[in-house]
C-alpha cells in the first residue's frame, strides 16, 4: 500500500474542475455525449474534517469522503443510486482473508463525510461547492449544466436523509449548505473513484450518440 497522503484545507471551488483540451476531437465529444447523471467522487480516507469559517464542523474517522455533484436533471432515482452503490462500493481490505477489495464502509462500521455540491453561474453566492460539474468556457469555469441552488438544497438533504437511513444516521456527516468550506482529509491509499448514476436518461443519449 502506498503512503498516506495528506490534503489539507482545500477550498472547495477550486476542487475537481472538469477540464476539456482545446481540440476539435474533444469538443466534439464534449457536445455529442451529453452525460447527465448524478456525479460523486469517492475518497477512501484515514480522517477528513470540514472546516467553515475557522471552525469545524464535520469530522470522520476512517471512511469515505463523497464529494456530490447534482445535475439540473437528477431525480430521487438518481440519489437512490448513489446512495446504494457508495454504501455497498468494496473499497477495504479484509484482514481475516487478506483480500485487497473485499469490505464496504457498512461492513467495515466506518463513517461517511459527504460534500455537497451546488454548481451555479452565480456561485459567487453560493460556495459550498466541489465543482464537479465545472466545464471551462475558454478560461474561465461553467456550472451551466447543475442543479440550481434553490432546487439543490432540497435535494441534498433529501440525499443525506437517505444515506441515514440506509446506514447508521450517527455515521453520517455532511457540510454546511451555502457556506465557503475547507476540506482536511487523509487519503488512504490514495483510492478515488469517480461514480455516475445510471438511468434511463443516460441510456437514451447514449443510444443517439
Amino acid at each position: 500500500m502506498m503512503p498516506l497522503q495528506t490534503q489539507s484545507l482545500w477550498p472547495c471551488r477550486f476542487a475537481c474542475v472538469g477540464l476539456h483540451n482545446n481540440n476539435r476531437r474533444s469538443r466534439t465529444s464534449a457536445t455529442t455525449v451529453r452525460v447527465r447523471a448524478m456525479r460523486a467522487v469517492v475518497q477512501r480516507v484515514e480522517s477528513a474534517s470540514v472546516e467553515v469559517e475557522g471552525r469545524i464542523v464535520s469530522e470522520i474517522g476512517p471512511g469515505l469522503l463523497v464529494l456530490v455533484g447534482i445535475h439540473d436533471s437528477d431525480t430521487e432515482s438518481d440519489a437512490d443510486y448513489i446512495c446504494r452503490k457508495v454504501l455497498n462500493m468494496r473499497l477495504f481490505p479484509n484482514e481475516d482473508t487478506g483480500k485487497a477489495w473485499d469490505h464496504s464502509v457498512v461492513q467495515k462500521n466506518y463513517q461517511v463525510l459527504l460534500g455537497k455540491v451546488c454548481n451555479h453561474h452565480n456561485f459567487q453566492r453560493f460556495l459550498s461547492q466541489f465543482t464537479l460539474y465545472g466545464f471551462l468556457k475558454g478560461n474561465k469555469p461553467d456550472f451551466h449544466v447543475a442543479m440550481a441552488p434553490q432546487r439543490a438544497k432540497p435535494f441534498y438533504a433529501s440525499l443525506v436523509d437517505r444515506f441515514r437511513n440506509a446506514y447508521n444516521s450517527d455515521a453520517i456527516k455532511d457540510g454546511v449548505f451555502g457556506a465557503m468550506m475547507k476540506v482536511n482529509l487523509v487519503n488512504d491509499g490514495p483510492v478515488t473513484m469517480q461514480l455516475d448514476s445510471q438511468s434511463p436518461k443516460n441510456t437514451v443519449d447514449a443510444a443517439k450518440s
